[in-house]
Parts: C-alpha cells; structure tokens; sequence
C-alpha cells in the first residue's frame, strides 16, 4: 500500500498525506455554516423585490435585471419573508422610520443562525463544548447591548468563564480579521480553544429602491443572508482533532483618506451605504504590495503557486484581482463559487470560500502556501498567510 509522508508527498487515490502543524501556530480545526429558510434565486428576485416594495418605475427594474446578471450570483438566502413584510408593511415605504423593527428582526435572526453554525462546527470538530475557552464573535447585522456574543454564549452552553470578543461593523473584512484575532488568543494561550463565529442579514438596509440610491440596487443584487464558524487552535490533538489550514501570519493594512469610498451610515430608516466606484480601482493599485508582504514569510515567489482564498466583493473585484496578479483561470474558482452559491454575504463568505478551498486542497499535488484575503470599508485590506496541512 502507498504511504505518504508529512511533508505532502503522494499517498493512494490521488489524495496526499498530511503536513505537520508548525509547534505553536494557530490552525482551523472545523467549519460550519447556517442559513435562513428562505432560499432566493437569483432569476426571481427582481419581480419580488418590485412586487414586494410596489415600486412602479420600470427604469430602476431595467437596472436591477442588468445588476443580477452581472453579479454572477445564483443563489441567495434571506431572513426577509413575506411573513415579515404582512408583519411590518413600514418596511416597504420610503422615509418610514423603521430601525427598531428592523432590529427587532434582525438582533434575533443573527443569533439563531450563529448558533446553527456554531452547533455544526463543534460536531464537526468532536470535541465537548465545555473544551472552549474563548470566543470571537463578528457581526455588522445587531445593535444592542449586550451583544450577539453573549446570547450565543448561552445558546451553546459555554463555560460562564469563556472569554468573549465582539468585532462589530467591520464588513465584508471581518471574517479575516476574525481569524487573526483568533490566531493571537490561541498563539498567547496554550491549550485554548477559540471558537469564531460570523452572523450577517441584510435587513438593516432593506428599504424601497430610490433611483437617488444606486447602491441600494447593488445591494439587492448581490447580498446575502447566513452565518458561519470556525474552531482555532494550536498543537492539534493527535488522532482525535483535524486540522485542514495553518494561520501562519497576518497582515491589516487601511488606504489614507479613503473612508468615504465605502460608506455606511446608521439612520431611523437602517444602515444607508455608498459605495464609490473606485474601489475596485484601489484595490488594484495596492494588492500587489500588500500580497508581496504576506508572501515574503515563505519561500514561494510566484502568485501562481499559492492557492488563494479571496472574499468575493463581487465579480469586479475577483476580476482586477485577476488581471493585476496575472493570476491563473483557476485560481480564484473557490471564491467564484462561493459568491455564486450564497452571493455577498459580508463577513462570513470567507469560510464558504474556505469550506470549498478545503475540498480542493485535499487532492495530490496541490499548493502548500495559499493567501486569505478580504477587503472592507477604510479602506481596509486584511490578509492572512495559509498553509496547507
């Protein structure tokens, strides 16, 4: 019988052995994800969204068509229902004052989803809840104090004494951020477990379209609804845990004065964003720098032998990215994937992206090295240095 070895050399069926964990470095022992009930398609969207907000102006329904199919995305899930709309008809008319409905919907929505998420990442990881000892917890969908952490902490049983950290309205980067976060908790605390838990919907900024408010249209087109989890941890249990992805070392970086690029602001009617139409333009002009600084802590020297897991913002992004890096077709196919089967659902799609990178990864002659990469409002860029195990 083939046998492999621990540094990825070929064993039977086309699969490789596993690597080694460096001593000390944090890994992604499991995943898991949760989704509401609503599943939209992205072809019947339009015609709800028109019906469900009675708007009558057939230019902003010519765009919102064109929007759809340039997203790539298929399918989506929503916590916004029609049971929700009969229950608060305010939601669809302009100007109405709504933010505390929208919060009485989302503050518990998030939390249920966490909390399905957060069960299937634990089962996948097989280890007793009580072994958890800090938690991260990301969300720009709640407001309230306390916050989402503490509900999920009681939803799951957590030790009274689990260490909790809230990362509140980051966006689309803070997934990343989350999972660098949870490598220092789990790098400065030997033996820990750190259990990060992302929850988003996009019931906040739902209102009626406006053509005063061209993103509320990119909004509609391309966001999503949904939760995700991780465990984080070192020195991995032999034989009885699994590590998939070492977090070898991470990167934050912002761009001057472009906070006004992505905007968003809290009003009576929700969360109002701007998005400028330079962003993929900024990001094309630094990822390079910023993708050589990560890189420059292995020895791999070309974009194209990395694997790459990379929050997909939308196809634009995924495009410029692409283009600038010369990167290979197939490179960026897990975050396509992940933006065609959910669309953007802010900082959770990272670990879809991850879940799909880890089906890949198992296969023989795959990369050692690979990069996660998310990009939000700041600009913020956020980068992590991955390593196949």
């Amino acid at each position: 019988m083939p046998q492999g070895d621990l540094n990825g050399n070929s064993t039977q069926n086309g699969a490789r052995a596993r690597r080694a964990p460096v001593p000390g470095k944090a890994t992604i022992l499991a995943l898991g994800k949760a989704f509401p009930s609503q599943v939209l398609p992205q072809e019947c969207l339009v015609e709800g969204y028109i019906r469900d907000t009675k708007c009558a102006d057939s230019s902003i329904k010519e765009k919102l068509e064109r929007l759809c199919k340039n997203t790539t995305v298929k399918t989506r899930y929503t916590v916004m229902s029609k049971e929700i709309l009969d229950k608060y008809p305010e939601l669809a008319i302009e100007g109405t004052p709504t933010i505390r409905q929208k919060l009485e919907i989302a503050n518990p929505a998030v939390v249920e989803m966490a909390t399905r998420a957060s069960k299937a990442c634990i089962k996948e990881w097989g280890r007793p809840v009580e072994e958890i000892t800090h938690m991260v917890y990301v969300s720009s969908s709640e407001i309230r104090l306390p916050g989402g952490d503490l509900y999920l902490a009681n939803e799951l049983g957590l030790k009274s004494d689990v260490n909790r950290v809230m990362l509140y309205f980051l966006g689309c980067y803070g997934g990343v951020t989350g999972l660098r976060v949870a490598k220092d908790i789990a790098e400065n605390n030997p033996g820990s477990r750190v259990l990060l838990t992302t929850s988003e919907t996009t019931i906040l900024g739902f209102r009626p379209p406006n053509i005063s408010r061209p993103y509320d249209l990119v909004g509609a087109a391309l966001f999503g609804d949904g939760a995700a989890a991780a465990i984080i941890g070192t020195n991995p249990l032999l034989n009885h845990e699994s590590p998939f992805i070492e977090l070898n070392y991470a990167v934050q970086k912002f761009l001057p004065d472009t906070q006004n690029v992505i905007d968003g602001r809290i009003s009576e009617e929700g969360i109002n964003f701007k998005l400028g139409r330079d962003l993929p333009q900024k990001i094309e002009d630094n990822i390079e720098e910023f993708c050589n600084k990560l890189m420059a802590k292995c020895d791999v020297k070309d974009f194209n032998e990395l694997f790459w897991a990379v929050h997909p913002g939308g196809p634009a992004i995924l495009n410029k990215l692409e283009t600038i890096l010369k990167l290979s077709g197939d490179k960026l196919e897990c975050s396509r994937k992940a933006l065609m089967d959910y669309g953007n659902v802010s900082s959770n799609t990272i670990f879809y992206v991850m879940e799909y990178m880890r089906e890949y990864l198992k296969e023989d002659g795959r990369e050692e090295w690979g990069l996660g990469l998310a990009f939000g409002p700041g600009i913020t860029f956020e980068g992590i240095l991955l390593r196949s195990l």
